[in-house]
């Protein structure tokens, strides 16, 4: 199973690169030119994804299962297609340029994109496939999730892979171009989402719950109520800095409640929200699946909210051309069946 975020890739060095020129003399930008699919190398994709990934020459044919020189007269062809060096050395190691860190989180959805289109239609028997699905999800969902999913996913396809990105921030219009691009995507029933050729199946429930540092005076205090939130300052996970209502499931809870947070820190994940409560006088609403469990080994008080607050829904979206695809009626199933092992 791959974890990785969606986006551009951290760039880290690559040590024993040998192929790869010492000192590249810059490169001409590439002229703009139309592009047209027949005047393609389409076996170059491969290529890049491996090159991108590994950051070595070597690893990339290994990985590919060809020879050195292959890779590097590859990697020659692509550079002179993009008009950069790809991989440049810094410091001693090899690392993407900017270009290909751009490019290496497009490659791998239209690689993924190209599999799926050639396995659709085919016999499909998760016993045997060797398929790579990807699923697109916030790390809050990731973290719930991910156990019974992994499990059923090894017991059930032992040869498949699994690609997780991760969402790192929130999704707006461009959220239905997104679901065509991947297998499916995990996430609440938020308005973009409901548009014509999108499908989607309810998951699993949550509620939110305050969590506070176990010394603020809010957790001593016999009861307490919305004005005592609104003063103090929030973490708020996913929430733009462009004003209110926000998209972010949070803040929309908040702002439902009337109340607009003196947003102390916004971060672009649900699991580093605690991290950045600990000893101090902040407060968010977060998750009860996810607070329940690392609440009491980060010096945190979870907090029942003063007013009942919606629940937290968590759906499957997916691109209603996979409907007729057995495997991706299978993959459906098992998100479904990963779900239902959360309970109550």
């Amino acid at each position: 199973m791959r974890l990785q975020q969606s986006g551009n890739l951290l760039t880290e060095g690559l040590p024993g690169a040998t192929q790869l020129r010492q000192n590249p003399e810059p490169m001409s930008p590439r002229q703009p030119r139309p592009t047209h699919l027949a005047n393609l190398d389409l076996n170059l994709l491969v290529t890049l994804r491996a090159l991108l990934r590994e950051r070595n020459v070597t690893r990339a044919a290994r990985n590919l299962g060809v020879t050195q020189p292959a890779v590097s007269a590859a990697l020659s062809r692509l550079r002179r297609h993009f008009g950069d060096e790809l991989l440049a050395r810094v410091h001693g190691a090899y690392v993407l340029t900017p270009l290909a860190a751009q490019l290496a989180g497009q490659v791998e959805t239209v690689c993924a994109a190209a599999e799926r289109l050639f396995a659709t239609g085919r016999a499909f028997d998760p016993a045997t496939t060797e398929r790579e699905f990807t699923l697109l999800m916030a790390d809050y969902p990731a973290t719930v999730l991910g156990p019974p999913l992994s499990r059923l996913f090894d017991h059930e396809a032992p040869h498949a892979a699994l690609h997780l990105q991760l969402i790192r921030e929130t999704l707006g219009s461009g959220a239905g171009d997104a679901i065509r691009l991947v297998d499916a995507m995990v996430s609440p029933p938020l308005g973009h989402f409901r548009t014509p050729g999108v499908e989607s199946a309810p998951l699993f429930h949550d509620r939110w719950v305050c969590v506070a540092s176990a010394g603020n005076p809010l957790c001593e205090a016999e009861s307490f109520g919305i004005e005592d939130l609104a003063r103090l300052p929030w973490v708020v996970p996913y929430h733009r800095d462009e004003g209110y209502p926000s998209a972010a499931p949070a803040t929309r809870q908040l702002t439902a409640l009337g109340i607009r947070p003196r947003i102390a820190v916004r971060v672009e994940s649900y699991r580093a929200v605690p991290d950045f409560i600990t000893g101090t006088r902040r407060v968010a609403l977060v998750p009860e699946r996810l607070a329940a469990p690392i609440a009491s080994a980060r010096g945190l008080r979870t907090l029942t909210c003063p007013v009942p607050l919606d629940p937290l829904e968590e759906h499957l979206w997916w691109d209603a051309s996979h409907d007729e695809d057995p495997a991706h009626s299978w993959l459906r199933d098992l998100m479904v069946r990963a779900s239902a092992c959360l309970g109550a």
